[in-house]
């Protein structure tokens, strides 16, 4: 397998495996997907909108994540910033990259994707925190929470509900750079 970088045309080039692997990650309908087409073709027009993909032998896509600057008046920043104590905001959101996405698919996770797409990501940034949501789970088995706790995040919010998703998520958070 094989890590590249992928631009704001190449993510939209390949939107449909995108979906397809957010989709059998995250568990989520194909009528919900459909939705966040849009979304996530919006996305690539942000400040530091940074890609990656993770690609089998024969090019299949295993794993993909991407972010970018996160800005008041960007939905999540702004669900973000009114559920986080106001002593946090300018600590957590003044200088923030976003994680936006951040999947593997389930038969290729356990094998280092997701930690070698994390890094990836985080190498142009020059932002000197970052956020992420993910949803709430068993820390000891949930793969994702592994990884996040690997990588030093903590905690900033817990069982945060976004509008939209029923479920309970984490925001998670750490400073950057990663040698920090």
């Amino acid at each position: 397998m094989r890590l590249v970088h992928w631009c704001a045309a190449d993510l939209l080039h390949h939107m449909d495996d995108v979906l397809d692997v957010y989709g059998e990650a995250m568990g989520y309908s194909p009528d919900l997907l459909q939705t966040r087409r849009g979304y996530i073709a919006s996305h690539v027009n942000r400040a530091s909108f940074t890609a990656v993909a993770t690609l089998d032998d024969a090019g299949r896509l295993l794993g993909f994540g991407y972010g970018y600057r996160s800005r008041p008046g960007q939905w999540w920043h702004d669900q973000v910033r009114n559920a986080v104590r106001r002593d946090e905001r300018h600590h957590w959101l003044a200088d923030c990259f976003e994680v936006v996405e951040l999947h593997v698919r389930p038969a290729a996770q356990g094998r280092g994707v997701g930690g070698r797409q994390l890094t990836a990501l985080f190498a142009p940034t020059v932002e000197s925190r970052t956020l992420l949501s993910t949803p709430e789970a068993d820390e000891s088995t949930s793969r994702a929470w592994r990884l996040y706790r690997r990588f030093g995040f903590v905690d900033v919010l817990r069982h945060f509900r976004f509008p939209g998703d029923n479920r309970p998520f984490a925001v998670l958070g750490r400073q950057l750079p990663l040698s920090t």
